[in-house]
């Protein structure tokens, strides 16, 4: 049995449907609200800030793959995050389950963005990147005392067919779509890097199932070019036909806007990401197991396709 923990995030669906169309694997899917992605998946209600029903959820499976995306606050990241991993580690280790984590850069050095490798800097600046640093630091702790066997999967930013929470498509791609002008954060001449959904989830669920692709961290793949803020507006009004617009919201702006409105806020606790070059290099992976990103103007065409559907 392979477990998914909080399978209505951007991952989860696309992660279930690979586990069992491509790896023949028997998938258990755990939430508040979970929903079958395959005909026989086995569907699991649980709070996972619940210690007992994370147990309960965890019990009888090879492997559990940790997929949760919490609501954008920082407050509530701090009082969740570090309970909910707990939780899922300690429920791991009285199963004897490996643990996959899906993960993002939140907790790298600003200083490391603009050629990020797994072996980039640690030094998170934002409070959600001191919660991701907390959090993969229990993990990774319980791995170095040989307590749990476990990996991370790290992605960029994400982009997908229908998934909700992407910065891209929400300041981009709805903005085109409704013929209003596309937002871009603080610069939109710095390259920035995003991983397409189901890359992303196909490479986690090949890492799930191999042995030696466990005790460490691995970026999912991601296109390599070098796309600057300007260049992905450009690119999504080309697929969309509409006129390449677009407005830069400027740090000091977020910052204005967040006093009133509560998703700026939290914004702009994230937005230097969005003041450096951000590349995203997938190498190790590509390089260990074959697996490569999809073409970006491909990974366009299909979100746009879907979301006229």
């Amino acid at each position: 049995m392979h477990t998914i923990l909080g399978a209505g995030g951007a991952i989860g669906a696309p992660l279930a449907k690979s586990l069992k169309e491509n790896h023949g694997k028997r998938v258990r899917i755990v939430g508040r609200k979970p929903e079958k992605v395959n005909p026989d998946d086995e569907l699991f209600v649980a709070d996972l800030l619940d210690a007992g029903a994370v147990h309960r959820a965890v019990a009888g499976s090879a492997v559990a793959y940790l997929c949760v995306g919490l609501p954008y606050k920082a407050k509530l990241w701090k009082r969740e995050w570090p309970r909910l991993m707990r939780h899922v580690i300690d429920a791991c280790k009285a199963h004897g389950t490996r643990l996959v984590f899906v993960d993002n850069v939140y907790l790298y050095a600003p200083e490391a963005l603009s050629h990020m490798t797994e072996r980039s800097a640690i030094g998170p600046v934002s409070k959600k990147g001191k919660i991701r640093k907390q959090v993969v630091d229990m993990l990774l702790t319980a791995v170095t005392q040989g307590e749990l066997k476990a990996l991370i999967a790290r992605s960029a930013d994400f982009y997908g067919p229908g998934i909700r929470n992407s910065i891209l498509l929400e300041l981009v791609y709805n903005n085109l779509k409704k013929g209003k002008p596309a937002l871009w954060q603080c610069d939109a001449g710095k390259v920035h890097s995003f991983t397409y959904t189901p890359d992303a989830a196909e490479a986690v669920a090949v890492l799930g199932n191999r042995d030696e692709a466990y005790n460490r961290v691995w970026h999912l793949p991601t296109a390599k070019d070098r796309l600057t803020g300007a260049d992905w507006v450009t690119l999504f009004s080309a697929q969309l036909q509409a006129k390449p617009t677009f407005f830069v919201l400027r740090r000091w702006l977020l910052k204005l806007a967040g006093l009133v409105v509560p998703l700026m806020r939290e914004l702009e606790d994230m937005s230097y990401q969005y003041q450096y070059d951000y590349f995203f290099d997938s190498s190790d992976i590509e390089q260990t197991f074959g697996l490569k990103a999809t073409p970006i103007t491909q990974a366009i065409s299909e979100i746009v396709a879907f979301g006229r559907r």
